[in-house]
């Protein structure tokens, strides 16, 4: 498998390369599979099993389907389409597309990215350093989410929780709240 890294080769790379690849068992690769409908994504490492929130495209954008091999690796890198974003731990799979680490975290679990799969930055930096040890076998399946599920997210849910506490044949709260 070939990765391609922002890192500098130095005359040492051979060694270093042949120990890696004696260190990593035979085949052994992190399993990544984001779905779209739940935004989650699921982790199978020999580090152990993950379940994480992430954000994939919002409306108007499209986060690929399909199955997918690291085909690039940057501990810091900037979008040069989107206003120099900062995308912290970019593992590249399809083109520009990549999964990375998002300081957004309040949008985590529903669609809000330009196509990318985003992650909170502490857990895209343990992806990162999972999938340079082990390489990566990426899936990505499911739809975006629908306008309803979209508003049963956990912020709207605790809007509605305490929207209905409210007793409106009281109408000074009706017009005041509480």
């Amino acid at each position: 498998m070939r990765i391609k890294t922002s890192m500098r080769i130095s005359r040492n790379a051979p060694a270093l390369l042949i120990a890696a690849l004696a260190s990593t068992p035979a085949g052994a690769r992190v399993q990544i599979h984001v779905d779209l409908s739940t935004q989650t994504m699921h982790v199978t490492s020999a580090q152990g099993s993950y379940a994480w929130p992430v954000s994939t495209a919002r409306a108007g954008y499209v986060t690929p389907r399909g199955h997918f091999s690291a085909t690039g690796l940057q501990a810091m890198h900037y979008s040069r389409k989107y206003d120099n974003a900062p995308m912290p731990h970019s593992i590249f799979f399809h083109g520009g597309y990549a999964i990375h680490g998002s300081y957004a975290t309040g949008s985590l679990g529903r669609p809000a990215s330009h196509g990318c799969v985003r992650l909170a930055p502490g857990n895209a930096a343990a992806l990162y350093q999972m999938v340079a040890a082990e390489g990566a076998s990426i899936s990505i399946t499911g739809s975006r989410p629908t306008r309803a599920a979209h508003y049963a997210s956990s912020r709207y849910l605790s809007h509605a929780a305490y929207a209905s506490r409210r007793d409106y044949s009281n109408p000074l709260q009706f017009l005041f709240g509480e």
